[in-house]
This record gives structure tokens, sequence and C-alpha cells, in this order.
């Protein structure tokens, strides 16, 4: 390809909105436009990027054993609605009802219509195990959009889903997808670590994410320095912590609190620390009150506390029903004397030995409360986040928290979708069972995101030949010198007819500008055709990686050329 024959509109200025390093050279190498919140067009060279990663995801997935299809990514509501799912998308399904009044949505996700096609088309165990997958366009409204591509309203996912006769089956599925995973990460030189996660709205028993650390990822992870153990910060355990001395046991007693409805106010005006405290905060988890208790210093982790009520939905309880549940206003609720709900405590707390709590009166709290003397808890479970401070539950090794971006997600199923929508098959012995299935999703315009994001310096990206725009630039800086150009037209040629993927920079622009873009955008390697080439014959080959600089002969170009592209490729498989 030439550069005067494509569309390459480099930019020299950062664009205010964008914060986040991938955001920004993306606009400015001309990979993207932005053309509405959360919405992106691909212009030719994010476009190449994007369908040499899909090339890499459909290669691996078709050596793990996986069939592609495509599903439609417009579909009728109800399947949402037979899983149970409509509730717990909300805000974030994108709705609307078609001319004959019927509401569809575009899809978020595949999983209701991939077992409703299994239903249709498989009947017997002889055709399991079996991996569907398909690279689609998912929509999700979300809320706040950020990052350039990472967080969007519309992108690209690869998500496969397995229909196995047992579990034995979904286990050899989910492993085949997990060494498949690896693979594509590593083909693209990404270094991923694969952590614990919460399963969420999918369902299921367990799953694990691949995240690529990043301060402009969008969850948090916890990994152990000692044994290496990671989690999301959703599925990240809190280990219970050391009894409290108990000595004389202390008076309940009450004080006015005034106007002070949160840990800081109550803490500062009583003197004592948050972690002497007790939280009480109101949830409704399937349409009933629960009071969730956690310390004062720590935060409830609504994944975990969903997980111990077994509840579909959760969300955080109103004014008016806070004040029904306790009789008191928002930031005065407590566990002494509160009837009707169920109490769910977190370990820690429940291991205070005397704390502060609201004391389900206006104005009010409680000193000197007692767990287990003052009020019984109905359960005691681990439903905080983690913090800094605690301690590796695998092996009590110390932790770090870390920001990262979610690149793949494993799932482990079970029967929660084909129960639901009575997808089943016939076993050896003629009797109806569900499938038991596996989801595995990959986000593609991630993988694009992270590779900039982890492989960029203060002049631009640094791409990995495999996913590489063009794999090499052939560059002559003064055209109007016809030795020059016959060079370049010659390099060119000889690389295109040895199959590498090669862009001729054919502007009439000075060099400077022509180094500035091929910097910007990143290419591999680049031909660059000069004075050098005018003085001695020899072409100069310059490694965007390292700046490492070849002097190579006219006729040995292509062969040069990709023995460095395999060198590079090589080290960034190793890299990963």
């Amino acid at each position: 390809m030439r550069w005067s024959a494509t569309l390459i509109p480099t930019l020299r200025e950062t664009p205010a909105e964008a914060v986040a390093p991938s955001h920004r050279l993306m606009l400015r190498a001309g990979l993207i436009r932005q053309v509405g919140s959360g919405l992106y067009a691909y212009l030719p060279l994010g476009t190449r990027v994007l369908n040499k990663v899909v090339a890499v995801v459909r290669e691996e997935m078709d050596r793990a054993g996986g069939i592609e299809v495509l599903m439609p990514a417009l579909w009728p509501i109800e399947l949402l609605q037979q899983s149970g799912r409509l509730d717990a998308f909300g805000r974030d399904l994108i709705t609307f009802r078609d001319r004959h009044g019927r509401p569809h949505a575009l899809a978020p996700t595949h999983e209701e219509l991939v077992t409703r096609l299994a239903h249709d088309a498989l009947a017997s165990y002889k055709q399991l195990p079996l991996t569907l997958y398909q690279i689609q366009t998912k929509f999700r409204d979300e809320v706040r959009p950020r990052f350039g591509v990472l967080r969007t309203r519309e992108f690209i996912m690869k998500d496969a889903y397995s229909f196995s006769a047992d579990e034995a089956g979904l286990a050899e599925c989910y492993e085949a997808m997990r060494e498949a995973y690896g693979r594509i990460f590593g083909r693209c030189g990404l270094d991923c670590i694969v952590a614990q996660a919460d399963p969420g709205a999918m369902g299921g028993e367990g799953s694990e994410e691949f995240v690529v650390p990043s301060p402009f990822g969008e969850s948090s992870y916890v990994r152990c320095e000692g044994c290496g153990h990671t989690a999301n910060v959703e599925a990240a355990a809190a280990p219970p912590p050391e009894p409290e001395p108990v000595g004389q046991p202390p008076e309940l007693r009450e004080v006015a609190t005034p106007g002070m409805t949160s840990i800081e106010a109550v803490s500062g005006f009583l003197g004592v620390e948050p972690e002497a405290m007790i939280k009480t905060i109101i949830y409704v988890a399937d349409g009933r009150p629960v009071a969730a208790l956690v310390r004062g210093d720590h935060d409830v982790n609504e994944a975990k506390l969903r997980r111990v009520l077994g509840a579909e939905s959760l969300e955080m309880a109103g004014a008016d029903v806070v004040e029904k549940v306790s009789g008191a206003p928002v930031g005065f609720a407590g566990p002494v004397g509160l009837e009707g709900v169920e109490t769910v405590a977190d370990h820690a707390a429940a291991a205070v030995a005397a704390s502060v709590t609201g004391a389900n009166k206006e104005d009010t709290h409680l000193l000197g409360v007692v767990p287990g003397r003052d009020f019984e808890p109905d359960r005691v479970a681990d439903i905080r986040y983690v913090t800094p401070e605690d301690r590796c539950a695998a092996c009590g090794g110390d932790t770090r928290l870390f920001e990262g971006i979610e690149l793949g997600h494993l799932f482990r199923l079970g029967t929660k979708y084909s129960e639901a929508l009575g997808a089943t098959y016939l076993d050896g012995d003629g009797r109806e069972k569900p499938y038991v299935m596996g989801c595995y999703g990959i986000g593609v315009n991630r993988i694009v995101a992270a590779l900039i994001e982890g492989g960029a310096d203060e002049r631009g990206i640094v791409w990995p030949p495999g996913v590489a725009p063009y794999e090499v630039l052939v560059l002559p800086l003064d055209l109007s010198e016809e030795r020059i150009a016959s060079a370049a037209e010659a390099a060119y040629e000889q690389l295109r007819k040895a199959g590498l993927d090669a862009l001729l920079d054919d502007r009439d622009e000075r060099p400077g500008v022509k180094f500035h873009d091929a910097d910007l955008i990143g290419f591999p390697l680049r031909i660059v055709i000069g004075k050098g080439y005018l003085r001695d014959g020899s072409l100069e080959l310059q490694v965007r990686r390292d700046d490492a600089r070849t002097e190579v002969a006219p006729g040995e170009i292509a062969g040069v050329a990709r023995r460095k592209l395999a060198e590079l490729s090589v080290h960034n498989e190793q890299g990963s």
C-alpha cells in the first residue's frame, strides 16, 4: 500500500478528552475517531490492527476445537426474561420496540441465544462436547464510557460457549480454552496474569480473568507477593482476623451525634478509630431487606454479599426502606434491636470486642456494643473488600493491589442457562439432561488498547509484528532525487513479492515529518533510503523497538527484514 492511496490522518496535538495513553495515541496515530459518547470509528490503520488481532483469535480458537458461528446482535427480549437476567442487566441493556410493538434488545452477550440454538440443533450425548464461538459486536449502555476503546458502548467480542454432558466434559473444554487464551495473548505480545474472578451476572460456579496491569484498567486486583495467587477484588478472599482480647465487657450506652451520618464524622466526634466502629448498611436482595455489617474502615463487597445471600439482584436500599427497617434516617441504622431483617456480619465486624454503631434512632449512636452480647447476626461471612493491609488468604504472604485491564474471562456456567431455557440432550439411557455449559469471552478492542498501553514510548506506539498495521515502512527521504525514488519502489516491490506487509511513504513531505509519523504509528521496521544510499548504495533498516540500525544491500532487504521480524516476534512471545 502507498501512503498517498490510503487514509492516515495523524494529529500533532493530543485531543483534550483523551486521558489514557492508548486513547491519545490511537487518535493521534489516525487509528480511530470518536463519533459519539463511547462510540468509535476505526480508520484504515485501526481496522488493519483489529483484523490482525481477530485473525490470531480465530486461528487459536479453531486450533482449540472451537466451531465458528455468527449470531444476531438483535434479539427478542423474552430470552432474557426466561433466564432471569433482564433485571440483572438493568439500564446497561439497550432496548426498544420494533414497528409491531415487540420488545427487542441489542445483545450485551449471547448466553441465552446460543443456549436456544443448542436446544434446537443438538439432541444426543454423541454430539458432545461441542464449543461454538463467534466474533461479534456487543452493546452496553455504559453510564460513563471512558479511556477510549477500553470502555465503550459498542465493542467487539469473541465469545465461545461449550456444551458438555457432565462436569468432567466442562473441565476439559474449560482447560482447552484456558490454554488457547494463553497462546492468543502470547502471540499478541501481552504479558497476562490469570486472576480468580466473580461470575457476576453471568452466574455459574467460578471464573477466571486474563488481565494486564495498567493504571487505566477498570478493575482492581490483589496479588500475593509470596505464592502469586491473584484475584479480582470482587472475588479476593479477606482472611478472618484474630479475635480481639476480651476484658471487662463495656457498658452499652447511647450518645447524641446530631447530624453525623458518616464514619468520619462520628469517629472524629467520639474520638474512636474507624476500625472500632461497625457500619450497618441496608440492602434490598431479591425484594427483601438485608442488613450488612462491616467494620468502619472496611467497605461492603456487594458481589460477595450477593453470593452469600444467593441473590439474583442486590441494590442499596432507598431512604424510605432504611427508615422503615431501622426506624431512623440513613446514617443511624445499627444491629442492636434490629428486627424483621436478616443481618449478615463480616468476620472482621463480628470480631470487634466493643464497637460504636448506629442506634436505630435519629442523631444517636451506641457505644460499647459487643457482638454476641448485644446482637447476634444471622450469618457471619466474608462480605468485604480486601485492603492493602490484608495478608494472602492462601499462604499468609504480603499482598499488593493493582489496577488492570481485563482482556479475557472464563466462566463455568454449569446448568444455569440450559435449565432456565429447557435445553436438554438425551444421555445413553435415553434420559433428558441439561447441558453443562462454559462461557469464554475476549475483548478484541481491548487487546488493541492494551498493546498500546504496554508497548509505547515517548515517541509513540511500538507494535509487535504480528498485529502491526504494516510490518515494514519504506521511507524515502527525498523523492525528488530519482535514484532514491527508484530504490524505494524497488524495495517496496521486493518486500511485497516476499509476502511482507509493507507501506511506502510516497508523500512529498520533509524527512522530519515522515520520521515523526513513523515513530508515532510504530511500524516494527522501516527501510530508510536517503543520503547513505546515494553515497554507498546501501539501505538502512531501523527497528522501532530498540532503534537498532543495519546497513543492507538493496537485493537482500526482503530476507533481512523477514529475519528481523521473526526475531521480534519471538522476543514478544517470550516477553509475554
